[in-house]
């Protein structure tokens, strides 16, 4: 098999192979293009996912209030619908049918759009790993709250929440790394990110396999990135003895 690995060194107009593989005088090698894809592709993503954690923990606790019949099938609803709806479906009714519908955001950026789509449905998807965390805390979590005097807001803010992301960090490192590859489909509108730049990047050059091996490579070395910091947060908040629904966490 004959690889040439010299298709990122070559300029994307002319394909003539550029002197250290990054452009000059406002030439443009695929490298110079897959790296700003690799910046969009972040982008979208952190972005996307701070909208996510945002919702996801928002709605997530109103699932759980006590006595609050109305925001718990609010919570619901927002799960059911945003979680069984495909990626790409709400990508393009954010697109096409929200600017349509809502006039104002007719001169919103593609990428913003995208950032909402990703957003709202990663949220669902938190959301429903909040109060599972939250309801997986011993009552007597509640009770103490309680007991000190706090109000709903106090022993929510104060004592669930904190023990309930300690809780959920494993399924929220999951959901940072899905979110750097559901970004993929924002080549869908246009967002030049990784994927896009793979699709045409093979077109112009035929050397799809190294193009997708290093695209590949990037979403690797991401996806490990967010691994690592993930699991650097999951050590420093960790609470020494704390057993969810044992005898330790229950004191």
């Amino acid at each position: 098999m004959n690889w040439d690995w010299q298709v990122f060194c070559q300029d994307n107009l002319d394909q003539q192979v550029v002197q250290g593989c990054f452009g000059k005088d406002g030439s443009v090698t695929y490298l110079d293009w897959m790296m700003s894809a690799w910046g969009w592709t972040i982008s979208v993503s952190l972005v996307s996912l701070a909208l996510a954690l945002a919702l996801g923990f928002l709605v997530g606790t109103l699932r759980t209030l006590p006595n609050s019949r109305f925001w718990v099938r609010a919570g619901n609803a927002w799960v059911e619908i945003f979680r069984n709806i495909p990626l790409l479906v709400q990508i393009f009714l954010w697109y096409h049918v929200v600017p349509s519908l809502f006039p104002v955001m007719r001169g919103v950026s593609g990428f913003v759009l995208v950032v909402c789509a990703l957003g709202v449905f990663t949220s669902a998807r938190i959301a429903e790993q909040v109060r599972a965390g939250i309801e997986a805390l011993p009552r007597g979590q509640r009770y103490a709250g309680m007991a000190l005097g706090f109000t709903t807001f106090q022993y929510y803010r104060y004592v669930l929440l904190p023990l309930a992301f300690r809780i959920i960090i494993p399924p929220l490192t999951s959901e940072s790394m899905n979110i750097v590859k559901n970004s993929s489909v924002a080549f869908a509108v246009s967002i030049a990110e990784l994927t896009m730049f793979a699709m045409q990047a093979q077109e112009e050059t035929s050397r799809g396999i190294e193009i997708y091996l290093g695209v590949t490579a990037l979403y690797i070395v991401t996806a490990f990135g967010i691994n690592r910091v993930m699991a650097f947060i999951e050590n420093r908040v960790r609470i020494p003895g704390f057993i969810v629904g044992g005898a330790q966490g229950g004191h």
